[in-house]
């Protein structure tokens, strides 16, 4: 005869139960959102690098970087829309998923985490196809470092879920804040180096915009990629990992103490 107290989950189990539970809502969700979503999931960027190509290659005047230009924009956007999308999309993961606090053992963070988790898995499938394609066209992808690339692009991942959790409790607490937080991510975009290269700029300028951690992680995993790279001096992959451990664990420490209030909102 079975005890009562066999029947008891541990705290751990359950929370794994909603983790996968909320993970297969949202990936149905994220792939079946519109016609032909999980194409466009590969065709945006694509697209994105065909058109950077055909616009940068016409004013770049033969500048030599070291590696392959579509390359060199290739890693740049993977590693963007990583930081960008976990970012983004985790903002958004409270108030898409409001109906699921009826039940208690659902968190606003668990939300936050799964959501950001499935955009980290879409855009590693999303990144392999691209550079199995560009290597079918004669690109060479192979890093010569891949230990640091995998590293930098983990850092991506986690500063956009760190960020992504800082936003939704400010998001959900102040509307505004989501609003102001969507509109600057397009002029961080412009100065994190996604379709330059800091060596270009004059030092003046170059020390204020290796500030940026997106920045000098774009610059990391590209001189990862290629020994031949003439990467900007002055980087440092603790820069990045500090910014990437802090929001992480500053999110979290939000939405612990904003708990009762996400719950309410």
């Amino acid at each position: 005869m079975a005890r009562p107290t066999d029947n008891i989950r541990s705290s751990a189990s359950i929370t794994l139960s909603v983790w996968n539970a909320i993970f297969l809502r949202e990936a149905v969700s994220r792939v079946s959102g519109g016609r032909a979503a999980w194409v466009w999931l590969l065709m945006e960027p694509v697209a994105h690098l065909s058109i950077l190509l055909v616009v940068l290659s016409a004013i770049r005047h033969g500048i030599t970087l070291g590696m392959d230009f579509a390359l060199f924009l290739a890693i740049a956007i993977l590693g963007y829309n990583l930081f960008r999308n976990a970012a983004l999309r985790s903002m958004a993961a409270i108030s898409a998923n409001r109906a699921l606090f009826a039940y208690r053992q659902v968190k606003p963070v668990d939300v936050v985490l799964v959501r950001a988790f499935l955009e980290g898995v879409i855009q590693l499938f999303v990144g392999l196809i691209m550079f199995a394609g560009m290597s079918l066209l004669g690109f060479d992808v192979l890093p010569y470092d891949p230990l640091t690339v995998m590293l930098v692009y983990v850092l991506f991942w986690l500063f956009g879920t760190g960020l992504g959790l800082v936003l939704s409790v400010g998001s959900t607490l102040i509307p505004e804040v989501g609003k102001v937080a969507s509109l600057c991510f397009l002029p961080l975009y412009f100065v994190s180096g996604v379709m330059f290269s800091p060596v270009m700029l004059p030092p003046e300028v170059r020390e204020w915009l290796l500030l940026n951690p997106i920045m000098q992680g774009l610059e990391l995993a590209r001189a990862a990629f290629s020994p031949g790279y003439t990467a900007v001096t002055g980087l440092d992959l603790g820069y990045v990992t500090a910014f990437a451990f802090v929001s992480f664990f500053f999110g979290l420490a939000l939405h612990v103490r904003f708990a009762r209030r996400l719950l309410m909102q």
